[in-house]
């Protein structure tokens, strides 16, 4: 199987509020960025659709190594809370309701498609592709607010 590389991040202005997501795609030579944005969201949906973006423009099963600064998604998929989630009708141990159970369905099927091999950054810092994810996120809330 082919590896890409997949860097994410997500971004809100008030959270709630307009939100932006950018992930950026690697494969030998090639970069591929993507950007989205959503009026009334969370940080954390936008951390999600990200990574859900990403997955989704990888046209055949691959092994993915997937960089975020968020834990929310990293410590979910790797300790298995979300998956633990889905199979209590998506509540979590405390007995709460999961948020945001529609965008971790589509990523746990795509988590199904592809090996994906997680990887925490630290947000802000000096990793090249996680900062420009956020610039491509905040710039996609930013138009938003502007039309408002």
């Amino acid at each position: 199987m082919k590896t890409v590389t997949l860097y994410t991040d997500g971004a809100c202005s008030g959270n709630p509020g307009p939100g932006g997501w950018g992930a950026i795609l690697i494969y030998g030579e090639h970069k591929k960025e993507l950007s989205g944005g959503e009026r009334g969201t969370t940080n954390n949906r936008m951390e999600l659709t990200a990574v859900i973006r990403g997955l989704e423009a990888i046209k055949m099963p691959c092994v993915v190594e997937l960089y975020s600064d968020s834990k929310y998604v990293i410590d979910a998929l790797e300790k298995g809370w979300a998956r633990g989630w889905k199979a209590r009708g998506w509540i979590k141990s405390d007995k709460k309701p999961a948020l945001n159970p529609d965008l971790w369905e589509k990523l746990l099927a795509l988590c199904d498609i592809h090996t994906v091999n997680l990887h925490w950054v630290k947000g802000h810092a000096d990793n090249p592709f996680n900062n420009r994810c956020d610039e491509l996120a905040v710039g996609e809330w930013q138009k938003l607010k502007e039309l408002s």
